[in-house]
């Protein structure tokens, strides 16, 4: 008797099928990966410690906050992206 994860699995893969993904590309992901997290953490890093020069302004403070908010936002939308054109194997 299957339990109902394994035939969701089921409907799931009739439905759309799995891509089977080449060693070369999941290896390009791999760095894609490693590459932006070191993007973001460079940002968080930068933009960490212009909100501890702000101290008490918490107008820029507010700022600082959404513009780290918007580029990791940024940077995740371009990170994924990218791994769909590899995945596409369009690079």
């Amino acid at each position: 008797m299957k339990s109902s994860y394994e035939l969701a699995m089921e409907r799931l893969n009739k439905t759309a099928p799995a891509v089977k993904l080449t060693a070369a590309q999941k290896t390009a992901l791999a760095e894609l990966d490693s590459q932006y997290a070191a993007k973001i953490a460079g940002r968080e890093i930068a933009l960490n410690g212009e909100l501890a020069k702000a101290g008490q302004d918490l107008e820029k403070t507010e700022a600082l906050r959404d513009q780290l908010v918007n580029e990791r936002r940024k940077l995740q939308a371009e990170l994924e992206e990218k791994k769909e054109r590899v995945r596409q194997n369009r690079r």
